[in-house]
């Protein structure tokens, strides 16, 4: 059983020529997940072919903007005053990424704010694969409960000493990924890569100094209530109908979602609406997609997408539909 596997302690005998010869285990706290945010901090993990740690780096970054969500990173605008920004750190962190697979939980999130950031700093990461770690233990079928990074971590045996504090969360990810990696190359296990498609060019609105209160955005947020002033706004475009595997989402598609998610269910559904999409609440024959981490279980959504024969999608395959959502035909 591929299970059994996950105990071994040896680095298997014949290792796949295939597979990558480093990785940059990476984490990257944010001020939200939207276009427009920035990141707070970074950490990454850089491991050789077979997931030895060869070192580690971690720093703040002042986003010239309201920090977002504090109750939960902790980073506040007093502590990120004095910090370096993006183009000051952009160097340093790009040779810890070069010539490495980036690997992070939901990746395609870390991958978009880091190559939005870059952007900005109009260069480029040089990054041109990814490895999301949800989509790993899928492929090895690891008997978790749900794909949060505190699940991965519980079933290796790995300590969270500070969740979300971007260095933590990337030593974690990384003493996960090591058996992971391993458990792949003695089963033969095609690695779930991605190319990384690097952003040339950067527009965005102003936004609101480090230290002032956002009047949208994430700074309006308070614990507990995701933007209790603000409501979703409905979206603007006509239902194209369902979502076909293989092809593209296409702006005014009905997503519903179900069950636990590694990212806030509220800011993933904020990233739904900034793509065009309408986020649903519940799921009718209209629905156009379900997103959903566990298919199998018997939620009334999940049970529903099976009566209707709607497409159900994980959230990281929704991750990475959400990166390239087609216009709508008119508004």
């Amino acid at each position: 059983m591929l299970e059994d596997r996950m105990t071994a302690t040896s680095s298997p005998t014949a290792w796949p020529a295939a597979y990558p010869h480093g990785y940059a285990v990476v984490d990257v706290e944010t001020t939200g997940l939207a276009r427009d945010d920035r990141i707070i901090s970074a950490a990454v993990y850089r491991l050789d072919g077979r997931g030895e740690v060869e070192d580690h780096w971690y720093t703040l970054v002042n986003p010239e903007r309201d920090p977002g969500p504090v109750w939960i990173h902790g980073l506040t605008s007093e502590v990120l005053e004095g910090a370096p920004l993006f183009q000051d750190i952009a160097e340093e962190f790009a040779t810890r990424l070069e010539g490495r697979v980036l690997v992070a939980h939901n990746a395609v999130f870390d991958w978009q704010m880091i190559a939005r950031e870059y952007a900005r700093a109009k260069s480029e990461a040089p990054v041109r694969q990814r490895l999301c770690t949800i989509a790993l233990s899928k492929v090895l079928e690891l008997p978790l409960p749900n794909h949060k990074l505190e699940s991965l971590a519980a079933h290796f045996g790995v300590v969270q000493q500070r969740a979300h504090h971007a260095l933590d969360d990337a030593r974690v990810l990384a003493e996960a990924f090591r058996p992971s990696l391993r458990a792949a190359a003695e089963s033969g296990v095609r690695l779930p890569l991605h190319e990384c498609r690097p952003l040339t060019e950067w527009w965005e609105p102003p936004a609101p100094r480090l230290g002032q209160q956002a009047t949208g955005g994430y700074g309006g947020y308070r614990p507990g209530s995701w933007r209790p002033s603000r409501k979703r706004p409905a979206c603007p475009y006509p239902n194209p109908g369902r979502y076909e595997e293989g092809k593209r989402l296409k702006q005014g598609m009905r997503v519903a979602f179900s069950g636990d998610t590694s990212v806030e269910r509220e800011l993933l559904e904020d990233r739904a609406t900034e793509a065009g999409l309408h986020v649903s609440t519940s799921l009718s024959r209209l629905t156009s997609l379900l997103v959903t981490n566990d298919p199998e279980s018997g939620t009334s959504k999940v049970v529903k997408a099976r009566q209707y024969g709607t497409p159900v999608v994980d959230e990281a395959a929704f991750g990475q539909l959400l990166g390239d959502v087609e216009p709508a035909s008119e508004p």
